[in-house]
């Protein structure tokens, strides 16, 4: 006999149903990775690092020209094909990401959720509360969120540096992504 689903996990699936929208797909990964690199209680510095995070995690294929040949990706992470033919194909290159305007709203939307906080003392920081490290969690156990929580796992392996730094090294070691103007194809 099962026991009934918990609070958390009715939440969660909840949560998985309205993924439906872009906007809530995105919140998602956001969630998953600003709960990836933190612990209880820590808090998030840095909308740059956030982005270049978020650009690692969402072009896997750039993930793996920053890092060292012999790593290892987690089971089931490695950039496919289609990855590696999407970015290849067409990306376009922007200050932050393609969702530049977007990231404060989708923040703030997780905010409003009561999944995160705004930490005050610098102009970007974010505290995942207990609600949103819980829902981070059962989020993760869904089959396709696996693959995303294991990426982020793996980017605060190898990138866990300041904004400043992940964007000196986007820019050298990407350079023919880093070159380009705003709004040009890659």
């Amino acid at each position: 006999m099962t026991s009934p689903p918990t609070q958390d996990q009715v939440r969660a699936a909840q949560f998985q149903r309205r993924l439906r929208t872009e906007s809530e797909y995105h919140q998602a990964r956001l969630l998953l990775l600003l709960a990836g690199f933190t612990e209880d209680g820590d808090v998030f510095t840095g909308l740059t690092k956030l982005v270049k995070l978020d650009f690692l995690l969402r072009y896997p294929a750039m993930t793996k020209r920053l890092l060292p040949e012999e790593t290892e990706w987690p089971d089931g992470t490695e950039p496919t094909r289609d990855e590696l033919l999407a970015v290849e194909s067409r990306m376009i290159r922007y200050r932050y990401g393609p969702w530049d305007d977007r990231y404060y709203p989708m923040l703030g939307a997780l905010v409003g959720r009561g999944l995160l906080v705004f930490a005050g003392g610098h102009r970007f920081a974010v505290q995942v509360t207990p609600s949103g490290r819980r829902l981070s969690l059962a989020l993760s156990e869904f089959a396709q969120w696996r693959p995303t929580t294991a990426r982020v796992r793996l980017l605060r392996q190898h990138f866990d540096f300041t904004g400043e730094q992940l964007k000196d090294l986007i820019y050298e070691h990407l350079d023919d992504v880093a070159t380009l103007p705003h709004g040009a194809e890659i």
